[in-house]
């Protein structure tokens, strides 16, 4: 799928197209976290789209969506998604956000119930970036902005991943994978990303309004939204269920690709 226009900028979606012979099949749509792309859910669209349209979405200015000039605050997201479903007639969808892309489905399912049929949240939080983490990671972005992304790769893993992947010799690949798709990317739009995400504003008094059924997960290792945070959602959401992901840190869906694979299969043959 080619780039879509949306609220005056582009986004690049990949969409695995209707099932063969399953012409109402229902849509999962996948809103990925900062820093990665619509890739970071390859093993999960790859699972489901014998019995799902998968579409996955590239945030501005990460992945192959281009940078534009503004509109990287949650809410021009949330509104990206929104225009997003209603370009492609993708209908009431299932939708699956990790970290960022779960800060948008909670606007998504909280103030358009209408296109909402599921919501999934991974690695998440409803609040704020607590104010303890900012100045690291305005540093952090500070160093990228000047001398790239691999001289901030080391201390940027240890938050992303968990230990037990960070340990594992076959995780190289992947993540030589994901800094090179970084790298390639406009240095302006990360960085607009990354502010995007934390400056933003919480939601936390609004998701006690979500009426679509609601699955929490979260990495046991995630240190960038840890368990308390997802533990907050559960709580406000009504009817909400929350799963503890083993030996994941912030990126579950990279770090145990076939553990959310299996958790998704299992939840979406169920709601």
């Amino acid at each position: 799928m080619p780039l879509v226009e949306v609220n005056g900028a582009q986004v690049w979606i990949e969409d695995s197209g209707v099932p063969a012979g399953r012409p109402d099949a229902e849509v999962v749509v996948f809103g990925h976290g900062v820093l990665f792309s619509g890739r970071s859910f390859a093993a999960q669209a790859e699972r489901l789209r014998a019995h799902y349209r998968c579409v996955r979405i590239d945030w501005r200015g990460q992945g192959r969506s281009p940078a534009s000039r503004s509109g990287y605050d949650m809410d021009s997201l949330y509104l990206d998604a929104v225009a997003v479903i209603e370009q492609l007639g993708l209908g009431r969808v299932h939708w699956v956000g990790l970290s960022m892309g779960g800060f948008v489905g909670m606007r998504l399912a909280a103030r358009r119930p209408d296109l909402v049929r599921s919501l999934v949240l991974l690695d998440t939080s409803a609040g704020p970036e607590p104010p303890e983490n900012v100045p690291r990671y305005r540093m952090l972005t500070r160093v990228y902005g000047l001398l790239g992304f691999r001289p901030v790769r080391k201390p940027v893993e240890r938050i992303m991943f968990g230990p037990t992947y960070l340990a594992d010799p076959r995780s190289r690949a992947e993540n030589d994978a994901w800094v090179a798709e970084v790298t390639a990317c406009d240095k302006s739009g990360i960085t607009k990303a990354i502010n995007g995400v934390v400056d933003r504003l919480p939601v936390d008094g609004e998701i006690g309004r979500i009426s679509a059924p609601t699955l929490v997960a979260v990495g046991a290792d995630d240190v960038a939204t840890p368990l308390p945070r997802s533990e907050a959602i559960a709580a406000a959401v009504p009817g909400a269920r929350l799963e503890v992901i083993p030996d994941a840190g912030h990126c579950s869906s990279i770090e145990q690709p076939e553990r959310v694979a299996d958790l998704l299969e299992k939840w979406l043959g169920a709601v």
